[in-house]
């Protein structure tokens, strides 16, 4: 066991690229098929091809943008003293959060041959936004603080399966109905999330 440990890590050393991008693709098309077979009643059949093209979206931008980014980013500010965690998770969250939401609505909606390709994105953004910088501050501090450099894209992947099941659970829903059981979930939720959620502040959460 030891020794196949081994030989993974020196195999993740020398294909950095390779096992970061191959190991972030697959659990960003599993989340998918998790997040289906939670929300559909267990006849209902799986719908494989929207899984697809969360692959397809999960392999060819997002994989390869956290690679490139968090080498970048390591670059810039070295080191996990804790200055420097505070700079990467700042600068994660207002440069490069922004970007993989917008990519992920907008790039499934391409795939999807919507009329509107930013449609998802206009409604759906900032909720995802705020609900993001929550989960994903705390996944960061982590990330540059304990995690090797070598391997950071594939933990990366590990926490975007979570993330990524949540996100596709909000594309597939109302906004207001995804934010008022946020408001259930997640007290502290930060800021207003838009007009028309408040109103549904005081509204009980459905089974």
């Amino acid at each position: 066991m030891q020794h196949n440990m081994r030989l993974l890590v020196q195999f993740t050393k020398r294909h950095p690229w390779l096992t970061n991008v191959t190991v972030y693709g697959s659990l960003f098309a599993s989340a998918d098929i998790v997040q289906q077979r939670l929300s559909k009643q267990p006849q209902e059949p799986f719908d494989f091809k929207q899984t697809v093209k969360v692959g397809i979206v999960g392999f060819c931008f997002h994989a390869n943008f956290n690679f490139f980014w968090l080498r970048f980013i390591e670059r810039t500010f070295p080191g996990s003293s804790p200055l420097n965690v505070i700079r990467k998770v700042a600068c994660d969250q207002l440069m490069a959060a922004p970007i993989t939401i917008s990519a992920f609505y907008t790039g499934l909606s391409l795939l999807d041959g919507e009329q509107d390709v930013f449609k998802n994105l206009k409604e759906k953004f900032w909720p995802t936004y705020k609900t993001g910088v929550m989960c994903w501050t705390v996944f960061q501090t982590i990330n540059f603080s304990l995690i090797p450099p070598f391997v950071r894209t594939a933990y990366i992947g590990v926490c975007a399966f979570l993330w990524t099941t949540f996100l596709c659970y909000v594309r597939n829903r109302d906004i207001t109905e995804v934010t008022t059981r946020l408001r259930h979930i997640l007290p502290i939720l930060p800021g207003k999330l838009g007009s028309q959620q408040e109103k549904e502040k005081d509204k009980p959460m459905e089974k």
